[in-house]
């Protein structure tokens, strides 16, 4: 089953392999990572989108991330309230003759057409990942040429608090 975990981290050189070193030692499938700053200086948060076998196998994931010391906080958000999206770049094979259609296929996805060549066309799409996943097996027929997806990013909806106050995390003084 898959679960998101959030964890909001130092942002230093190596945090990323400390990371994923654990996920690996643990021998967790990794489906998708994303990193980025946050609003705070010096913090960033990844997004990390794995595959476990049971709740107490996913408890055990985030105790073991909390106990890196360049992570600040680690949460499981799976089954809470959230704002996630997703990008992808998908090139699709074209002629002038289908570029219309494909266009108006892509419409209703609230997806762009960001490239046009005499070949192919360059689609654009951000949302959850059933959306990205739907337009994906609509483009298929006309031929995918090449597609990159940037993997989930999260966080917890409305009000609900994400991370406890950081200003008394001793390594920001």
């Amino acid at each position: 089953m898959k679960r998101i975990v959030v964890a909001t981290v130092l942002n230093q050189s190596g945090v990323l392999n400390k990371i994923t070193g654990v996920l690996a030692k643990r021998q967790f499938n990794i489906d998708s990572i994303t990193v980025g700053r946050t609003e705070m200086e010096g913090i960033s948060r990844m997004t990390i989108v794995v595959n476990v076998e049971d709740d107490r196998q996913a408890e055990q994931l985030t105790k073991q991330l909390n106990k890196l010391i360049d992570v600040i906080k680690v949460q499981d958000i799976t089954d809470q309230a959230i704002v996630s999206r997703e990008l992808a770049l998908i090139k699709v094979l074209s002629t002038a003759q289908t570029r219309s259609e494909i266009g108006g296929l892509v419409e209703p996805f609230r997806a762009s057409i960001i490239d046009v060549s005499r070949e192919s066309v360059t689609i654009q799409v951000t949302g959850d990942s059933e959306k990205v996943e739907a337009l994906v097996d609509l483009l298929k027929p006309y031929g995918i040429k090449e597609m990159v997806r940037t993997g989930l990013t999260a966080f917890l909806r409305g009000s609900q608090k994400q991370v406890t106050d950081l200003s008394s995390y001793s390594l920001l003084k």
